[in-house]
């Protein structure tokens, strides 16, 4: 998904309470599981033994709340357009709350959504931009993850 034209650094005040999604469905494989747990060491969210998981878990397999947490929220944002087009880059990207409603077993697939929470000009020609995430396993009636997010961009 991408943003609309009309969505840019100039007028993005106006976007404030939109909401943009939901993100086509993304597969939350062992392989990226295991992939990201091996990049950042954080293993600590993650069962990364598939097999010693699915006889351990009472989920029946891994989970993916480490993943959720640092490699999909960023790249949602970017991917729903919540930094806007005419921005050259983004950075300082934070969590400020993250809230696990459910785990999201190997193999599931997600579908994230975002709402514009707030927009905040800088020195600079900076924005601090707040969204709220939410990451939903397809087919589930409770979200995976709610997170409140920031990204600072510069024009």
């Amino acid at each position: 998904m991408t943003a609309p034209a009309d969505y840019t650094i100039d007028n993005i005040e106006q976007h404030v309470g939109r909401i943009f999604g939901p993100s086509d469905p993304i597969t939350v494989d062992q392989p990226r599981i295991q992939g990201f747990a091996d990049v950042t060491g954080d293993h600590q969210w993650i069962h990364v033994d598939e097999e010693r998981a699915k006889a351990q878990s009472p989920f029946g397999g891994p989970i993916a709340h480490g993943y959720l947490t640092l490699s999909l929220l960023a790249a949602a944002q970017m991917d729903l357009g919540i930094v806007p087009q005419g921005c050259s880059g983004v950075m300082n990207y934070g969590l400020d709350k993250v809230r696990f409603l459910a785990p999201v077993p190997s193999g599931a697939e997600l579908q994230i959504r975002a709402e514009l929470t707030g927009v905040e000009r800088k020195e600079g020609g900076r924005i601090l931009i707040r969204s709220k995430v939410v990451a939903q396993q397809v087919g589930a009636e409770t979200p995976a993850l709610i997170a409140e997010s920031l990204a600072l961009a510069f024009s």
